[in-house]
């Protein structure tokens, strides 16, 4: 096999086979023989039509292995499954809306070269709202500040790399995922490359990115680093030399002085303050410690309900038996 094209779908039924169908045209059309799809339903809200149109596509399409889910884990774990199931020799990441278009993978895939082994789409133009555009730029900051992500490697969705690498992503067992994290603990940033592509409008409905699911995306990036902890650790050190100058300050007035110094609602807030800074601190080592203890207690990745169509079925159904 030589290429694997690998989906997480979540509530894509009216999109996902247009996708499917417009890649394989576009594969036929360039002569690159040899191509897998691996759909993966992230558990989709929409009482199992996702499923029934990614099983539907795998009994049509022998090329098609369709993944359902056994509850939501997100579209990096979901991803993390599919390369878990993909043989080629180069796979490539898409989404399931068609903005990750089929008639730009020709420009991802010819970027893998001998000097590069992860090649990234990137978008002059998004069609994303407002909203997710600043998603994306958060999430850009956050993994230049806090996994060391060089400042001129612009990064999508839509992503080919090259079987090494996917056969050491799919090492990681924790149950947090983050594909550029796991990307750039893998590979050397001078060997992951950059194209232009073009972004092409939502062919239907609306993202399914929330405020939350940003967040916790946001907290994912965050457990490839430790710049939080010594963050925290730092900032510890500045408030407590600057309450130790403050005391100072107060005993060295009231020697000079010698006047009662009031002041009982700045010293309440000022406790309120210090009080918060350290529940937050302890909320982030919290999050590192019950990180560290689902990891332990092998909380899986990702549940695999059922499998349709290609090897993958027969190998799963042989499994249950």
């Amino acid at each position: 096999m030589n290429y694997s094209i690998v989906i997480p779908c979540y509530r894509s039924s009216h999109t996902i086979r247009s996708v499917v169908e417009a890649t394989i045209a576009e594969m036929d059309r360039l002569g690159r023989d040899g191509y897998e799809f691996i759909l993966v339903d992230d558990f989709s809200p929409d009482n199992g039509e996702t499923v029934r149109e990614l099983q539907a596509l795998a009994e049509q399409y022998p090329c098609v292995t369709a993944i359902a889910l056994a509850h939501n884990v997100g579209q990096h774990n979901a991803l993390i499954c599919g390369l878990n199931y993909a043989s080629g020799n180069i796979i490539v990441f898409m989404d399931d809306d068609m903005q990750t278009h089929p008639s730009q993978i020709d420009k991802i895939i010819s970027g893998l070269d001998e000097d590069h082994d992860v090649v990234y789409g990137y978008y002059e133009n998004k069609k994303h709202s407002g909203f997710r555009n600043f998603g994306s730029w958060f999430t850009h900051m956050s993994v230049r500040v806090l996994i060391g992500k060089p400042k001129d490697m612009k990064t999508s969705s839509y992503v080919a790399m090259k079987k090494y690498v996917r056969d050491n992503i799919i090492k990681y067992p924790a149950h947090y995922t983050q594909m550029q994290g796991l990307i750039l603990r893998t590979v050397s940033a001078s060997r992951i490359a950059s194209v232009p592509i073009q972004h092409f409008d939502r062919a239907y409905g609306e993202s399914g990115y929330t405020l939350k699911k940003l967040l916790s995306l946001w907290s994912n990036i965050a457990g490839f680093s430790i710049v939080p902890l010594r963050f925290a650790q730092r900032f510890g050190v500045f408030t407590t030399m600057c309450g130790v100058l403050g005391l100072i300050w107060l005993l060295v007035r009231k020697i000079i002085s010698k006047t009662k110094i009031l002041g009982w609602t700045s010293t309440m807030m000022t406790i309120i303050i210090f009080s918060g800074i350290i529940l937050i601190t302890l909320g982030v080592v919290g999050e590192y410690v019950g990180r560290m203890f689902l990891t332990m207690g092998n909380y899986p990745q990702y549940v695999v309900r059922e499998v349709y169509g290609g090897k993958h079925a027969e190998e799963s159904r042989k499994e249950s038996v």
